[in-house]
């Protein structure tokens, strides 16, 4: 397994998951806010297993949905990073940037700096030449977080997602993209920094 890779920002720090971090998380994954543009929310045992499904594969690609914590209070904030997009769809295979955040920690900008790190990362060191993120056309806090991180939609490329049954209210997908920077031109954030586990 490769050791996982940490990122922090001027506010947060992209970790490894800790089992503290549990409680805190199945907590978020159980709130209807949070949750309003997913199926549905999260029992415990749902919520124990995704971190789980989560931890494996950061460790064993050293990158992935890093847990996000806050310097100041070095509480749990939810997750961001990046993830291969596991559907079929006319944009795969891709990576995506992702997050999900506690109701505490929305209005403060954690979500769009912490997938800015996650996405300077992939460019920087994973050297993907596109990221993309999408979500339910209605979710319109998480399309603005796209579009503070400089993402692109051409609404052509809108989707039904295929894990969602057709006519579901969630099952309309706006797709983001982001390419990556001319060589030369860095797309890390300022104050970012990078450590090996």
């Amino acid at each position: 397994m490769a050791g996982v890779t940490e990122l922090a920002t001027d506010r947060l720090l992209l970790r490894d998951w800790l089992p503290r971090d549990r409680e805190p998380f199945a907590a978020l994954n159980a709130d209807p806010l949070v949750m309003e543009y997913f199926p549905a929310i999260l029992s415990g045992t749902q919520s124990n297993l995704l971190a789980d499904h989560i931890q494996v594969q950061l460790r064993l690609r050293g990158w992935g949905l890093w847990a996000v914590e806050v310097k100041a209070s070095g509480l749990f904030a939810g997750f961001a990073g990046l993830n291969p997009v596991t559907f079929r769809a006319p944009f795969t295979p891709a990576v995506e940037v992702g997050w999900r955040l506690s109701r505490d920690n929305w209005g403060h900008g954690h979500a769009t700096e912490a997938a800015r790190a996650a996405a300077a990362y992939g460019f920087d060191e994973l050297r993907l030449p596109e990221i993309v993120s999408f979500t339910s056309a209605t979710n319109r806090r998480s399309q603005r977080v796209m579009q503070r991180l400089g993402m692109q939609r051409d609404p052509a490329e809108d989707f039904d997602h295929p894990d969602l049954p057709p006519g579901q209210p969630l099952c309309r997908h706006v797709l983001y993209r982001l390419a990556r920077l001319p060589r030369g031109a860095s797309s890390a954030p300022t104050g970012a920094a990078r450590a090996q586990g």
